[in-house]
């Protein structure tokens, strides 16, 4: 069994690659066959389909073949991982910045011992 560590890093390592990307970027529109995925690209029909397998080997893709058509399409639950990863990051960041913002913004404590010396 795969841990979900290892199984975001092989969908952060998927999507790395811009070929992918643009893969998951047309699925996003809607299914599709090979042939029309690999149409836009300047690479041979097996190149796009070992990109594809990678999409499906980290479960972001599925395909299905009916008759000589195998298409593809873009599997939602794939990228709910990476997204809640990705959401927990953005949570502790924005309350790192807003304790930075807070303690940037109050003001120094006043002291007793007057003016700084070498200050007129």
């Amino acid at each position: 069994m795969v841990n979900d560590s290892d199984w975001l890093d092989r969908v952060f390592q998927a999507l790395a690659d811009s070929t992918r990307r643009r893969l998951v970027e047309r699925l996003v529109r809607g299914p599709a066959a090979v042939s029309e995925l690999a149409r836009p690209f300047a690479m041979s029909l097996p190149a796009v389909m070992q990109h594809l397998q990678v999409l499906q080997d980290c479960g972001l893709v599925r395909s299905e073949k009916n008759g000589r058509v195998r298409t593809c399409r873009l599997e939602p639950a794939g990228l709910r991982l990476a997204q809640e990863w990705l959401g927990a990051q953005r949570t502790d960041w924005e309350r790192r910045l807003d304790s930075l913002g807070d303690f940037l913004t109050d003001e120094p404590p006043e002291t007793d011992e007057g003016p700084n010396p070498g200050s007129k």
